[in-house]
């Protein structure tokens, strides 16, 4: 083929990059891109969803980002002003992984290299990913407004987070305390919503509790049989007349001897297993409710790591899941064990590393439930709209059920959460400016600052509004916002996201606009 031929024929690879680069110079896709047929009080704004920089974009962002750059399009055409914002998200849990898998790889660890090198690398991986994601946007020919492109963990966004949550934290809506809690023994605390229930080929254990009597046992049914060295007690149903004579009457823990009471609760389901339920309050979040009704000792019996401790006796140090055949095989040896059935039941797992998730109590940092209640009674108003218009039903199935919602991880990537300790006083502080370096109770200055990030998506959930310079400080103004920007922008007019993350993501920036 020769060149005069090759003229006939589309190329993409010169065609579109040269065109896209001339649309980008003469300042197409910018506010003011559209200045000559602009009308005066037509303003639209649509956020994209900011994509993870854990790689690439895969095709589900093309089909999004493809809805949304009809519309953009169409509206600058229509008269309107039109803010198109880019930009991508830090991703928390999944950034890190990608990154000590890394490290791993070269042999090495974060705890090897410290906090320091390790966001070092983390931001490495920022700068690569972003790139990459850039470079596909622009292939796709997609027309955000460049020039306005945000980091969730950029300066003017970081001065945002900070302020959100000590506004919130003033008010009451941000508390710090020992709750039950979702753990991942590899990547800490969750939230509810990133549990994921799995149908699980298990088994069901029927144990021999001796009664302290000496007058035979009875006999508990429970999945996790690891966990009964934190026991604190049995329960039933106080109407099974089978075992009313037993309440206040006292078993003995299998191997160690130790006494706990029959206790009787309503919550005991008579027709499951034998009627008799293991009370387990640091270890299981029914049983955490009965534990402070009936005022009963919570027990940990492992660790963060998921190793069992002391209270285990001979099991000290081994690993709760290997530990459990184990224990099964002595409980066995010794006659504890009345039966082993097959039985099907849901298993929570991480959403990211797919590790068997425990219910476990710690001290963590929570946005209380009440922060969206009246985001929740302006949505239904109609002031917020899905389409399809089904999707409200799934929006208020999901904040029906809300539970206080933890927002502290224990990770190195992220925005380090914004409150200092003071060593001598044991004073707590929030800040939303500078680090403070005296504390404001004693004067000292040993204050340390907390070490957890906030979860990913406190972050994302200020992205409808932060990106247009709330809470930004100087940062960035007048270039990657302006100061009307607020008013002209918010609330912001479409989102075109998808329906997985209308909890995760969509209710939270719901929430976060109504009270900020």
């Amino acid at each position: 083929m020769n060149q005069e031929e090759a003229k006939k024929f589309y190329n993409p690879s010169q065609i579109e990059d040269s065109y896209y680069k001339i649309w980008e110079q003469r300042g197409y896709f910018e506010l003011d891109g559209n200045k000559d047929i602009e009308q005066e009080g037509k303003a639209f704004s649509i956020m994209m969803p900011p994509p993870n920089v854990t790689g690439s974009l895969h095709i589900g962002h093309a089909l999004t980002f493809t809805l949304q750059d009809i519309i953009v399009r169409y509206k600058r055409m229509d008269g309107y002003e039109t803010l198109w914002q880019a930009g991508v998200d830090h991703a928390g849990i999944a950034t890190q992984n990608v990154v000590e898998k890394q490290l791993l790889a070269e042999g090495t660890s974060k705890e090897e290299i410290g906090r320091e090198e390790f966001l070092k690398r983390a931001f490495l991986q920022k700068t690569n990913s972003a790139n990459a994601i850039t470079m596909q946007l622009r292939k796709l020919g997609v027309s955000p407004a460049w020039s306005r492109e945000r980091f969730t963990m950029d300066d003017g966004l970081a001065n945002s987070v900070k302020k959100a949550f000590k506004k919130m934290y003033d008010e009451g809506y941000i508390v710090r305390g020992n709750y039950m809690i979702n753990w991942c023994t590899n990547d800490g605390a969750l939230s509810d919503i990133e549990v994921e229930h799995e149908s699980h080929d298990g088994k069901l254990y029927h144990i021999r509790y001796p009664l302290s009597s000496g007058d035979g046992y009875i006999v508990v049914a429970t999945t996790r049989p690891e966990t009964y060295f934190g026991d604190s007690a049995v329960m039933i149903h106080p109407d099974d007349e089978r075992y009313k004579h037993l309440i206040s009457q006292k078993v003995k823990l299998p191997l160690i001897d130790k006494e706990i009471t029959i206790i009787a609760d309503s919550h005991v389901d008579m027709e499951f297993g034998t009627g008799f339920v293991k009370v387990t309050p640091a270890h299981d979040p029914n049983d955490y409710e009965v534990g402070k009704r009936h005022d009963l000792e919570f027990i940990t019996i492992f660790d963060e790591n998921g190793i069992l401790n002391d209270k285990c006796g001979e099991f000290c140090g081994l690993e709760r899941l290997k530990a459990r055949e184990i224990i099964v095989s002595k409980l066995q040896d010794e006659g504890f064990i009345e039966k082993i059935d097959e039985h099907k039941h849901e298993v929570g797992h991480c959403y990211r590393c797919k590790n068997i998730v425990e219910p476990y109590i710690s001290k963590q940092w929570f946005v209380k439930k009440e922060f969206a209640t009246e985001a929740i009674a302006r949505v239904n108003k109609g002031e917020a709209k899905f389409f399809p218009a089904h999707w409200i039903n799934s929006y208020n199935a999901w904040m029906s059920e809300l539970r206080d919602w933890c927002i502290s991880r224990q990770l190195w990537w992220g925005h380090q959460i914004p409150v200092v300790y003071c060593d001598d006083c044991g004073h707590e502080e929030a800040f939303d400016d500078e680090k403070p370096t005296t504390c404001s109770k004693c004067g000292s200055k040993n204050l340390i600052q907390d070490k957890d990030v906030l979860d990913t998506w406190f972050s994302s959930g200020l992205w409808s509004f932060s990106t247009l310079g709330w809470g930004n400080g100087e940062f960035g103004k007048d270039e990657l916002w302006m100061d009307n920007d607020l008013k002209k922008f918010y609330p912001n007019n479409l989102l075109i996201t998808g329906f997985d993350i209308i909890f995760f993501w969509v209710a939270r920036m719901i929430m976060m606009g109504e009270k900020m």
